[in-house]
């Protein structure tokens, strides 16, 4: 046996049962063990008395493994004097050995080369177990502990973390996966979280995502949206208390849309993405548990609308020379970025027999007219969803998106008199202020346009705004991430 004293080299090896390299270089640990001035330590991961002789330390819950970054077995590791790595190989070959051992006839008897097996710490989600035990990341939120007999889905409803529809039990693994999305701490503080104005790390958030049903490659764009959202001129905390139908309307740009397949095309607005679905409702579902905005609470909606579970889209982004919602804000076309707008629920626009864009742009505007109250000018923003077919009148005529916005604008141009209270029989409508000016429907910077839908359909759409738009309530906002 070699004294401590007489060490000059120390090595670590570390091997599993269940794979023939391993059991093919056993001849070769005993050379080692019995080299002078060498100190071996054995790793064994699946079966402690392997190698035989009780030589080998048990790494079964791959401890060793996991801190020595094991990607391959066999892997030898040579330390230095400070005992950190000096020098490793994996698998088996010949030469290398020799030269990491420093023993010019190392395993004369036997074969060049073969290679290696997996580590059993890089099984299939392995290494994110093994981080969550082992790791320097560790879980700041508080962990609620279930009772054996509670179901966990049904304990999620229990205690109030679902907006009515199932969630994915936020497990810490399952959190620690989706923090995987961003090279974030987790526990920067993202901000505060309205109605209650709670701080919220990006675990915070996380943990919201997984509840949602996200993917970790989703999680840029659900932070890029929670921080658009929190910007001021979103009104997030104003929007939560109106007794109007708006909730937050989330709209993708740039690559990282395709990236993800988020669905731009065929039934944009509906189900069946996960993506879309889950994004959104990873947003909602945080201002829920986080900021306290629950209806019946802060949440005073009269009537709401579906889109308080989820809204969020990715825009059509095929036409090169038909600007983007993120150009539209200043950003470039290969950036990605997130917009959110305070929206009401879906208005279609059903026109299949205009063919100039002069005739489907009056149409647009005349549907436009009727965004809150037909007799209600310069209070909701609103967005125009032009579909693909429609999309193409304008530009087989020449138009541009701003000759659309252009002829837009001129045709909602509109005498008070026509919209003032009491006209047309109707009590509702612009106060008599109004009366002798012309007015336009939108305000500067109100009407967003926007392009998504399948191929097939003339259908144009509206989300019309919240009647808080503008300085004094809720403005288009949008983030830019990477």
């Amino acid at each position: 046996m070699t004294s401590p004293e007489s060490v000059n080299t120390r090595y670590s090896l570390f091997l599993k049962r269940d794979c023939p390299t391993c059991q093919l270089i056993l001849p070769v640990i005993d050379e080692l063990r019995a080299a002078p001035n060498v100190a071996l330590t054995i790793y064994s991961q699946d079966d402690p008395s392997f190698p035989e002789g009780g030589i080998a330390i048990d790494d079964s819950e791959l401890e060793h493994s996991y801190r020595a970054n094991i990607e391959v077995v066999p892997t030898l590791i040579r330390h230095g004097a400070t005992a950190e790595q000096d020098a490793r190989t994996q698998g088996w070959d010949r030469q290398l050995w020799r030269e990491l051992s420093s023993i010019a006839e190392l395993a004369s008897e036997l074969i060049e080369f073969k290679p290696g097996c997996g580590s059993k710490s890089q099984d299939p989600g392995m290494s994110e177990v093994l981080e969550l035990k082992y790791g320097e990341r560790k879980m700041v939120s508080r962990e609620v502990e279930l009772a054996a007999s509670e179901d966990d889905i049904e304990a999620c409803f229990d205690r109030g973390w679902s907006d009515g529809l199932p969630v994915v039990p936020p497990t810490p693994l399952r959190v620690l996966r989706m923090l995987h999305g961003t090279d974030r701490a987790a526990d920067e503080v993202i901000g505060l979280i309205p109605p209650d104005n709670m701080s919220c790390t990006i675990e915070k958030v996380a943990i919201n995502a997984v509840l949602a049903g996200c993917q970790p490659e989703y999680f840029p764009i659900v932070l890029a949206s929670v921080e658009a959202a929190l910007q001021d001129k979103f009104c997030m905390h104003g929007l939560l208390c109106t007794t109007y139908f708006s909730s937050p309307v989330i709209i993708v740009n740039g690559p990282v849309a395709k990236r993800i397949g988020m669905n731009s095309g065929i039934n944009a607005l509906g189900q069946g993405n996960r993506a879309n679905a889950t994004i959104g409702r990873a947003l909602q579902l945080l201002i829920r548990n986080v900021g306290g905005g629950v209806p019946g609470g802060i949440d005073r909606a009269t009537l709401g609308n579906p889109g308080k579970y989820s809204y969020c889209f990715a825009e059509d982004e095929s036409d090169p020379d038909w600007p983007t919602l993120a150009q539209d804000r200043g950003y470039s076309r290969n950036e990605s970025v997130v917009s959110v707008f305070a929206g009401e629920g879906l208005q279609g626009i059903v026109d299949q027999q205009s063919r100039t864009p002069e005739s489907l742009s009056l149409s647009f505007a005349a549907s436009l007219r009727s965004v809150a109250h037909n007799k209600l000018f310069g209070l909701a923003d609103a967005i125009l969803i032009v579909s693909p077919e429609h999309r193409r009148v304008f530009k087989q005529a020449g138009w541009s998106k701003e000759d659309l916005r252009t002829a837009l604008y001129n045709a909602l141009m509109t005498p008070g008199e026509a919209v003032v209270r009491g006209a047309d029989g109707i009590a509702e409508g612009m106060p008599e202020k109004f009366k002798d000016k012309i007015l336009n429907k939108f305000r500067d910077d109100g009407l967003h346009i926007v392009s998504l839908g399948g191929t097939a359909g003339m259908f144009s759409a509206i989300i019309g705004g919240w009647v808080a738009s503008g300085e004094r309530g809720s403005q288009l906002a949008s983030q830019p991430f990477s």
